[in-house]
């Protein structure tokens, strides 16, 4: 796979094609041998680009405020811990010290930070029997793109890896760094929002290489060098980062050989001052079973007493979570989990290394070794590189990735309440309870994924450019798709054809021979007299009646039927495009909502094609608009022929409003129509691409908050003169 694969800007230069994680352990076989296993492989996770021919590290020059890009690009920031490799970096990489980073002198920094806060999560009763709630969890690593040239905001295509089955992660790692760019990297900022709203943390990496892939040990020196006071300089500039950038703290993978136990126990002391500054901002840290007490990489596929000091030692927690290698047996995972308890720690805090990096749903794992179907779980796990449901394919549109994503995720039925019988994949739906954050009026989803083909505004396309942008994800169902009919299952799919807002919808498809109830969000809504519910729906073909489902209890066990109940009249849709349906909940005041669900019931016997477009819940009246931002100005700008590039930037309005979920950038053209260029939850915006209207003598451009029910405020404007 090369980094071509990943969707970048493709000014971007590509890297070299690096080899896979398999790859690297079949070619370093006998290159050293696992500490109490000899014969064994080494180095267990592979960085994300080749490494250069060279690796001598260097002192660092005196450090500058780094330069806007030429092209004004914005990207995901990386460093290497203090000195720099020897030499020069290759095209489009730029070398950094993390020690000589500061906020001040970042001028992505505004592109970079996310603001969305990391929300509060609740456990409904899960779908299913075998998914169980208060064992084990799921952490991912994921590359969402090159360590270099990875877009801060978001880039004009739809071929991404758009995740969001954030309802069974527990922690995710924006995985990379390489020798050759740097081996520091800070997630981007709308991976992060994305996340956060649906109440999963979000972890930078700090990856050092193994020796096949560029290592150098004195990196592993300066990241736990002390200062004259003895003060561990790189630790608090890990928490100054995260704290800048608003995301949850670090994922630590020391797998460059060559220490001693000298340099372990630095280590594990530069651990303990991470911890101590970032614990009170809430920060975490997952250690890699790699390095251990020795100061040699020996991965040992289990918690024990070579590595113990790295999550738990005499004086308590070192790390919250342990990514356990590859190299574990069953035998190892039982040993760990027991370790675990001794030690007064979770078990579920120890992630068993699942690879999915060349075979997605075809690896092959030891499943009873960590979720056992008949009695308690072992230990948690973690998923490396479950991009796979995207990197594998040929057609990589956006339904085609969804359908994939889903079938990793759900299983083969693609419905978590009626899993198909296992053969070899035991999909997380199936074995985890799924989690939500859907716990506050108002609440709205218009299924918007993050990606799109166009960007649609109530029903109409308002740019036919493709997109991604995680940070405009809507909260999915974490259920898909949880249908319940006495005839035939209709398909039920994430569709790019059309949509009311944003960049899709929710389909459905099929000869619906019986009531059909879709199940979408898990809840917990306080109902009101003033409680509403609103569906914007179309139908494409056939005809039906559409009711709103609510529960008001859970049901009884896992796998029960949810009890809905139906406020109102069937509201008959005939394909006469959006419309509205909606129901009070008056009746239901001071009771909670634990789900919600729509029913749809065919009038013939045509096929239906079906959408559901929005879903909003909220009081009434509604609230008043969001107050519009201020201060919008051109920050930097170039121009060549007739075409720019450009920042925007603006800042929050102080003024009373509803709460902005993010924020939209439009250029409104000479005859006064209106083109959606981009949004952000931040308060900056790069356009890559503005191309001159005809002989205007200026770009205008508006930029609006937007709340929670997609109630728009009025602009902030400003021009760019041509």
């Amino acid at each position: 796979m090369s980094e071509t694969d990943h969707g970048v800007d493709p000014r971007t230069p590509p890297a070299p094609v690096r080899p896979t994680r398999r790859a690297l352990l079949a070619a370093g076989a006998g290159a050293a041998a696992l500490l109490g296993a000899p014969g064994l492989a080494p180095p267990a996770i592979a960085a994300t680009s080749a490494a250069p021919a060279r690796t001598t590290a260097t002192a660092a020059p005196t450090p500058r405020a780094a330069p806007t890009p030429a092209d004004l690009a914005p990207y995901a920031s990386y460093w290497f811990p203090d000195s720099l490799p020897a030499g020069t970096p290759g095209p489009g990489i730029v070398w950094r010290s993390l020690r000589r980073w500061t906020p001040e002198s970042d001028p992505d920094l505004a592109h970079n930070t996310a603001t969305v806060p990391l929300a509060q999560r609740f456990t409904p009763v899960p779908a299913n029997r075998r998914a169980r709630a208060g064992q084990a969890r799921i952490a991912s690593l994921v590359s969402f793109g090159p360590t270099a040239g990875n877009p801060s905001q978001g880039s004009p295509t739809a071929d991404y890896y758009a995740l969001s089955h954030w309802a069974y992660i527990d922690e995710l790692v924006f995985w990379g760094g390489s020798a050759g760019e740097g081996i520091v990297l800070a997630p981007n900022a709308p991976v992060v929002d994305a996340a956060h709203r649906n109440g999963v943390p979000v972890l930078g990496n700090v990856f050092l290489p193994p020796v096949p892939y560029g290592g150098d040990l004195q990196w592993t020196r300066d990241l736990v060098q002390r200062d004259a006071l003895g003060r561990f300089p790189i630790a608090d500039q890990l928490v100054r980062v995260a704290r800048a950038y608003g995301f949850d703290g670090w994922f630590v993978n020391a797998e460059t050989d060559g220490g001693d136990s000298a340099l372990a126990s630095r280590m594990r002391e530069f651990l303990r001052a991470l911890r101590a500054a970032g614990e009170p901002h809430g920060l975490r840290i997952t250690w890699y079973d790699a390095m251990n007490t020795t100061g040699r990489v020996g991965w040992q596929g289990a918690l024990n007493q070579l590595n113990q000091e790295f999550f738990e030692d005499r004086a308590g927690k070192v790390a919250d979570t342990m990514f356990v290698d590859f190299r574990w047996t069953p035998q190892t995972l039982a040993a760990s989990g027991a370790l675990a308890d001794r030690l007064g720690r979770s078990r579920y805090k120890l992630w068993a290394a699942v690879d999915t990096e060349a075979h997605g749903w075809n690896s092959a794992v030891r499943w009873d070794a960590i979720i056992p179907r008949e009695r308690d779980h072992v230990v948690g796990y973690g998923f490396y590189r479950p991009e796979w449901t995207r990197n594998h394919l040929t057609d990589r549109s956006p339904g085609a990735f969804h359908r994939a994503d889903d079938r990793f995720w759900t299983g083969e039925s693609l419905d978590p309440a009626r899993p198909a019988p296992e053969t070899g994949w035991r999909a997380p739906a199936t074995v985890v309870a799924d989690r939500s954050t859907v716990a506050g009026l108002p609440f709205a989803c218009s299924f918007n994924t993050g990606h799109g083909l166009r960007w649609y505004d109530h029903g109409k396309v308002v740019s036919d450019v493709p997109w991604n942008h995680l940070g405009l994800q809507d909260r999915l169902p974490g259920r898909r798709w949880a249908v319940d009919t006495a005839g035939v299952r209709p398909g039920v799919t994430l569709d790019f054809d059309d949509a009311w807002r944003g960049g899709s919808s929710l389909l459905v498809t099929g000869a619906l021979t019986a009531p059909a109830i879709i199940g979408l969000h898990a809840t917990r809504l306080p109902l009101s007299r003033a409680t509403v519910v609103e569906l914007v729906h179309a139908t494409g073909s056939g005809s039906v009646t559409v009711e709103i489902g609510v529960a008001t209890r859970e049901p009884a066990a896992p796998g029960e039927p949810v009890p809905y109940t139906w406020p109102a009249a069937g509201s008959r849709d005939s394909g006469q495009g959006w419309r509205t349906t909606r129901a009070g909940l008056a009746h239901l005041a001071g009771s909670t909502a634990y789900a919600l669900a729509v029913r749809i019931t065919a009038l013939g016997t045509e096929p239906v094609v079906w959408r559901l477009g929005a879903l909003s819940v909220r009081d009434e009246p509604r609230t008043r608009r969001p107050a519009p931002p201020t201060d919008l100005r051109v920050d930097a700008a170039a121009r060549q022929d007739d075409r720019a590039r450009l920042r925007l930037s603006w800042r929050r309005a102080a003024a009373a409003g509803g709460q902005v979920r993010h924020y939209e950038v439009s250029r409104i053209l000479p005859d006064g129509a209106r083109r959606f260029l981009g949004g952000t939850c931040g308060t900056a915006l790069h356009l890559p691409d503005v191309p001159r209207a005809g002989r205007e003598r200026a770009a205008a451009f508006e930029v609006r908050a937007v709340d929670e029910l997609y109630a728009v405020s009025a602009p902030a404007r400003t021009t760019l003169a041509w």
